[in-house]
């Protein structure tokens, strides 16, 4: 016999239908004395309020928000209405037991009551033969789709957008939620290679509770510059005769510091939260994005409430920073400045006509992709829309021979746990280049950090399962901006975090059920644990490959 809950992204009090509300109310006057700055209620009064073990969840803390006592009065007014039911009263629990799921949404009276967004398969009951009674924790969450229209909900609208940074320094971004106007700001920060497109099902399903901003970093995306940094023939040539750009002699004036690295980056990023958003914000960084947006933290901790790592990159650049390693930058001839040197055109060229072409992008997707049903026709577009501009030669090359940042990984990382930076950590278990011992190394780091592991799905799980990282990330963020009164996702039961239990996340897309695994990481995983994982991956991808009679 299996159990279904309603559940929230927080702790939840778990009630009978007719409420007991005189146990509710005397149990909520208790815990409000112990709260100066509201009335709570904890998961400990849940377990006492259950229709027979048939647990229902509802938003308790919905109901205590300023005058607790007003609130216990409406406490009462539903539970009288409940206890007045005879209906539910009489068939609750055998119409819960038959159709859990179909009995709660029939119940009108509930409708004030329940606030759900995911529903968790709860235990099952097992009877051995020897008549001893045993219950097993339930792998199933089942989580919402995107927001596809077809329920009328197309999700918040998507607006596109330029700001000029410095003369000529122009920066893409796209934003939605704008109407939240209380609500967090949420910044997404992409790889290397794509731009603010990628995170387009963030925007339009997360804009509808956040206000949320997605860039393109210079150099990249939209973000290229609108003129030639470094012409390479006099003014008045005919323009299809410049094929690239940045190769010239001489440097635009407005050109001379743009070295497109990490620290200008992380710079761009101060100056984007600070003129255009105008509040400290949660980051989101997914690849090269992770690694800036912890080198923004660790950097500018008084802008950042929060940061999530989507497979971030822990190294970017092989080129020494000048100021780590002086001697060693002297004697380099380039470091990614404008104009690229003559030495380095005719290899740019070469190099960026075979890594530009469309093959070549969409085998280097399908690699970093467990389900290569994601890689699209339209992210392929969107993607060789950027390689096409005159100016993408050139700063491919800047980048790759720009200097590394003034701090480490380690260092980036340190100084965002002694200064309490929230950290989430949801890293696709199949990523072949960030693989999940990255993620498990800065989990060990920052013990605080909170690790999800999503499978299958690679080195971008929010462009293949974006329906689970949305998931993920709202609750993670509701949950910090509650100070802990909302439970993290898939933190509804504490028995369960004391191993790694995966779960089972099953959701809709374009009318078809799909679903992922997605496991809670707990810093207990040994050597011998991570060997044998990579030994069951690898079982698994045998057998998928393995023709079946």
């Amino acid at each position: 016999m299996e159990t279904v809950a309603c559940c929230r992204h927080y702790p939840v009090a778990f009630m009978p239908l007719h409420f007991q509300s005189s146990r509710i109310i005397k149990d909520i006057k208790l815990n409000r004395r112990k709260h100066s700055k509201g009335v709570v209620l904890k998961r400990n009064i849940g377990k006492k309020h259950r229709l027979r073990g048939k647990p229902l969840a509802i938003n308790a803390k919905r109901y205590l928000k300023e005058d607790p006592d007003e609130e216990i009065k409406k406490y009462d007014k539903y539970a009288l209405e409940f206890k007045n039911n005879e209906n539910i009263v009489e068939d609750s629990e055998a119409k819960f037991n038959e159709h859990p799921l179909t009995f709660v949404s029939s119940i009108s009276s509930m409708d004030p009551l329940i606030d759900s967004d995911y529903f968790v398969q709860g235990s099952k009951t097992i009877r051995k033969n020897d008549g001893a009674v045993e219950t097993e924790p339930s792998t199933l969450v089942r989580i919402p789709g995107l927001p596809d229209g077809s329920d009328g909900n197309n999700g918040a609208h998507i607006s596109s957008c330029f700001w000029e940074w410095k003369y000529k320094w122009i920066v893409h971004y796209e934003k939605a939620g704008s109407q939240n106007v209380n609500a967090p700001a949420v910044l997404f920060l992409p790889g290397f290679g794509v731009g603010s497109f990628h995170y387009e099902n963030q925007l339009r399903d997360l804009g509808q509770d956040f206000r949320v901003w997605a860039i393109d970093f210079l150099g990249q995306g939209r973000s290229l510059p609108p003129d030639d940094p470094a012409p390479l023939v006099k003014e008045g040539t005919p323009e299809e005769i410049v094929k690239y750009w940045g190769f010239g002699p001489q440097v635009e004036p407005w050109a001379r510091d743009l070295v497109y690295s990490v620290d200008l980056w992380r710079d761009q990023i101060r100056s984007f939260v600070e003129k255009v958003i105008g509040e400290p914000i949660y980051v989101v960084g997914n690849s090269l994005g992770g690694f800036v947006g912890l080198y923004f933290a660790a950097s500018y901790p008084h802008l950042v409430r929060g940061i999530t790592l989507l497979n971030a990159t822990p190294f970017w650049a092989f080129i020494p920073n000048p100021s780590r390693s002086p001697e060693v930058a002297k004697l380099l001839p380039w470091s990614g400045n404008f104009p690229v040197p003559p030495s380095a055109r005719k290899l740019t060229e070469f190099v960026w006509s075979k890594i530009s072409e469309p093959e070549s992008i969409k085998n280097v997707l399908k690699q970093v992709y467990a389900d290569n049903s994601a890689v699209t026709d339209e992210l392929l577009l969107r993607i060789l829309e950027a390689t096409e501009h005159p100016a993408a030669a050139a700063s491919f090359v800047s980048i790759i021979f720009a200097p590394q940042g003034e701090l480490s990984f380690n260092e980036i990382l340190s100084r965002c746990r002694e200064m309490n930076i929230p950290l989430c950590l949801i890293y696709g278990r199949e990523d072949p280049w960030v693989k999940p011992v990255w993620g498990q190394l800065v989990k060990r780091q920052v013990p605080d950090a909170v690790y999800y592991e999503v499978s299958p799905a690679g080195h971008c799980p929010h462009s293949e399962v974006p329906e689970v990282v949305n998931f993920l990330l709202r609750g993670w963020i509701k949950s910090i901006e509650s100070e802990g009164s909302m439970a993290l996702p898939l933190h509804e039961d504490p028995n369960l975090l004391q191993s790694e239990f995966w779960r089972k996340i099953e959701f809709e897309r374009r009318g078809s059920k799909k679903s992922v695994r997605t496991c809670v990481v707990t810093m207990k995983r040994s050597f011998w644990h991570n060997l044998l994982s990579i030994f069951r991956s690898f079982l698994r991808k045998f057998e998928d490959a393995t023709p079946r009679a």
